[in-house]
């Protein structure tokens, strides 16, 4: 049967003058009749010639299996113009088993699809759209080439037995070509896509890409792509070529130059059929007038603007800045110690001071002894004069027997495993009041071989641990990189400036501060030993029992964990996400904790824990953090196993530090003398000694602490934080600000005094932390939710135009983080000329 053709011929002006190319109209005329004539040669019919199309006019009949439609339009594309045809198609059709077939020939490419359009999603759910628009690929006529007139064919087509209605519409794009500044508002459709081309000006090499909407949903992927034909506009194949990233409210694409030869690009905007990947809930039902329904809501008001990104000027000026402000902890440090120098030279001139207690400078012979009471149970202790070592004296002042005089043994079990200096511990450290000469009774080479063990050991697992870390977040640059999946890694994507094959240089270059000053404090730590090594081979008698024993293994591993913070981070910040959060934070836990340490070994020094142990304890944290974001969503039960080892945990250290780690349930006949020894235990200290504790100020400590942490595992119990990274590094920070606090107050009780020094790095940390604090709390992306959802906390760069709100957290945090080591390498400076039996323990 033989279809009707609707021809519809533009009639053209007559041109004014004569021109070397025909007019569009005439050579328009001129094909389509030959066309027409080969077809009839051939033995097509009617009904296989094209008919003249005119833009912008809805051409509306029937097809079937045996009538076929074709529509041929024509224009002229002049050099330096970019021409953009969009074709719109509509059928009333659902019969999925006879769609109609639309097919576009260009001169270098075909484009085909069905109406109706089907996309699938989740759980092979399918969304059929019955109208269709599609923006075809243009072609651009070169200068050398002059104006070029192009040809549009449109086949239309159906194998169905019967009529389908189709509809058919045609125009040419005002405003295919974004501008430079200049915001454009359009709407897009699953099943209708748009894309538009940008073209970069001479000046600027790299670009920002803003897109916003008004509605969250529906979820929706913004794309760049070369200039290739055919265009990836579809929801199965946006991904196929370019980068792109998905979104709800906003999105924010960095392009630069370099990554275009042809220095111009189209940018493609996808709307997907449902909002599953932008974390939006999947339609029950998506039948019938429900399946309608859907659709129907599926469009989505988009504004896209791209502006200039910073030049290349801004870059140096940001690293610069970076590393000049660092520098100048480095210039105060060397004033301080310059000043510190001057005032030491000048008490030497002068003489140096006595010491608090009035008697003047002693022998270091036997300084302790010299001025202990008869009868104290402290023990006297006896100096070597060929090492400076001291070694115990038995309760009658006598030395022990079978004891070395020759300190040149420096195994702790020569000195400490003895059942006679056990139970010298237990008479000791169960006195009510203990002053520091009763805690500081090993030998000193011993003591600081144990403490340098800290140093050793986290070099040994900072090695261990940035090896592969550098190595995972390399690749996943490299997956970035070479998939263009933007929704891989978690940036601030409104201020994320790109550096050689890094997506967030500003990121990375923001933790110099954590690596700077880690080896400044490194230096001033290393400083202070040099000085007191001299001083103990001077045998000078404020270094050998004078003020806090100097011991600076946790000090120098401290400065370590700081750099390793600043290393780790870098490489968090490299492509963040949820696979990679422990790096950012496994070396914050360790900082907190060797914080705590350190404060705990200053009145504590024989008795703080050993590095293997600590280490572990740090591990275990680590492996908790890690079950925690596994399972801590969703799981009650880890919950609840969590919150009974931190009350557990809690409970047991809290024993150790209340007895000075000598309490012990153990039974010399069974094991019931185990539980006699703990219900004697809780009648002794809570039933006959109820009313007043014997360590009343320990005990406030402990009550405080243990409300805290139950405080805490309530709290994680009830509410299940999601970020349970952040919420074990509060845990320890609160416990780490509670004892130092405790701290400084014992400290000030004692009538002892704050120096200048320590009280300006007290009020310097507090300000900065503050500071710090605000800046962490200011959000911007979140890995605990889906790209397109972490990207509505997205916000400009608030620094030189380079750096975000998390850059100067990590600037800020850095220089908190060297004044905390420095308030605790500082804080006893004052006791330096007070013997050690007149410095209490707390």
């Amino acid at each position: 049967m033989a279809g009707v053709v609707v021809v519809v011929v533009a009639a053209a002006a007559p041109a004014p003058a004569p021109a070397p190319v025909p007019a569009p109209g005439a050579l328009l005329c001129a094909l389509l009749w030959a066309a027409a004539a080969a077809a009839a040669a051939a033995g097509a019919g009617p009904e296989g010639s094209p008919a003249p199309g005119a833009f912008g006019r809805v051409y509306r009949g029937n097809v079937n299996i045996s009538a076929e439609r074709v529509y041929a339009f024509a224009y002229r594309s002049q050099p330096g113009q970019v021409d953009a045809v969009r074709v719109y198609v509509n059928s009333s059709s659902e019969n999925l088993q006879y769609p109609v077939l639309f097919v576009v020939r260009q001169q270098k490419g075909v484009l085909s699809w069905q109406v109706p359009l089907i996309f699938r999603g989740l759980y092979q759910r399918t969304y059929n759209y019955q109208e269709v628009s599609r923006t075809l690929c243009p072609s651009e006529p070169t200068p050398e080439t002059g104006s070029s007139d192009q040809i549009i064919f449109v086949d239309v087509a159906s194998m169905a037995p019967f009529n389908i209605a189709y509809e058919l519409l045609v125009t040419r794009l005002e405003n295919f070509q974004l501008e430079t500044n200049k915001a454009f508002n359009f709407t897009a459709s699953p099943s209708q896509p748009q894309y538009f081309l940008y073209r970069f000006p001479q000046d600027v090499d790299s670009v920002i890409i803003k897109v916003v909407s008004d509605a969250v949903y529906p979820c929706s992927v913004v794309s760049v792509q070369d200039i290739v034909c055919p265009v990836y506009d579809l929801d199965h194949n946006v991904e196929f070529n370019g980068v792109y990233q998905s979104m709800t409210k906003q999105a924010a694409i960095t392009v630069q130059r370099k990554d275009f030869p042809g220095e111009q690009f189209f940018v493609v905007f996808v709307i997907k059929p449902e909002d599953y990947a932008c974390g939006g809930s999947v339609p029950s039902s998506i039948h019938g007038s429900a399946n309608r329904t859907w659709n129907l809501q599926r469009t989505k008001n988009l504004q896209v603007t791209i502006v200039p990104s910073v030049k290349k000027s801004v870059y140096v000026q940001a690293m610069f800045f970076s590393f000049l402000s660092f520098l100048s902890f480095y210039l105060g440090s060397v004033v301080v110690a310059f000043v510190h120098y001057i005032r030491v030279q000048r008490k030497a001139s002068a003489g140096r001071l006595c010491p608090e207690d009035g008697s003047g400078i002693m022998t270091s012979s036997h300084p302790i002894t010299a001025s202990t009471p008869e009868g104290s149970s402290y023990g006297a202790i006896d100096e070597s004069s060929s090492s400076g070592g001291r070694q115990f004296s038995s309760p009658e002042g006598g030395p022990r027997a079978g004891s070395d005089t020759d300190s040149s043994v420096e195994e702790e079990s020569d000195f400490d495993t003895m059942p006679e200096i056990e139970s010298d511990k237990n008479i000791i450290r169960t006195k009510v009041f203990l002053y520091l000469s009763d805690l500081s009774r090993k030998d000193r080479r011993i003591v600081s071989k144990k403490y340098k063990i800290y140093f050793w050991n986290i070099i040994t697992i900072a090695v261990f641990y940035a090896l592969p870390v550098i190595q995972l977040v390399i690749t996943y640059q490299t997956v970035v990189n070479v998939t263009g999946n933007q929704d891989i890694c978690y940036y601030n994507f409104l201020c994320a400036h790109p550096l050689g094959v890094l997506s967030a240089f500003n990121n990375i270059l923001s933790n110099v501060g954590h690596m700077l000053l880690g080896f400044l404090f490194l230096l001033i730590v290393l400083r202070r030993d040099i000085l007191h090594r001299r001083a103990m081979e001077m045998k000078d008698v404020y270094t050998l029992d004078y003020g806090i024993p100097k011991h600076f293994g946790l000090f120098y591993a401290m400065g370590i964990a700081l750099m390793m913070e600043g290393v780790l981070s870098a490489c968090y910040h490299v492509c963040p996400n949820y696979s990679n959060f422990q790096f950012d934070t496994s070396f914050m836990y360790m900082i907190a904790g060797l914080c705590m340490l350190k404060l705990y070994q200053t009145r504590h020094p024989d008795i703080n824990a050993s590095a293997y142990s600590a280490y572990a304890s740090f591990a275990v944290v680590i492996c908790l953090a890690v079950l925690g974001v596994v399972f801590g969503k969703n799981d009650i039960w880890f919950w609840v196993i969590f919150s009974i080892i931190h009350v557990l945990a809690s409970l047991a250290l809290s024993t150790q530090i209340y007895y000075m780690g000598r309490f012990k349930i153990d039974g010399p006949d069974s094991d019931l003398g185990m539980f006699r020894r703990a219900v004697m235990v809780l009648y002794t200290d809570c039933i006959q000694r109820c009313s007043r504790p014997m360590y009343m100020d320990r005990m406030v400590l402990l009550i405080v602490g243990n409300l805290v942490n139950w405080s805490f595992a309530v709290f994680g119990l009830v509410y299940r934080p999601r970020d349970f990274a952040s919420y074990i590094l509060g845990i320890f920070i609160c416990n780490l600000l509670l004892y130092l606090a405790f701290y400084i107050i014992m400290k000030l009780r004692s009538s002892e005094k704050l120096l200048p020094i320590p009280m300006f790095c007290i009020v310097a940390t507090a300000v900065v932390w503050a500071a710090a604090l605000y800046f962490f709390f200011q959000t911007l992306s979140s890995w605990e939710e889906t790209p397109a959802e972490s990207r509505e906390k997205n916000r400009p760069c608030i620094l030189l135009g380079f750096f975000d709100d998390h850059d100067v957290w990590h600037f800020l945090s850095a220089a908190a983080l060297f004044f905390s080591f420095l308030v605790l390498l500082t804080l006893d400076d004052d006791l330096d000329v007070v013997r050690r039996d007149k410095i209490p323990v707390f």
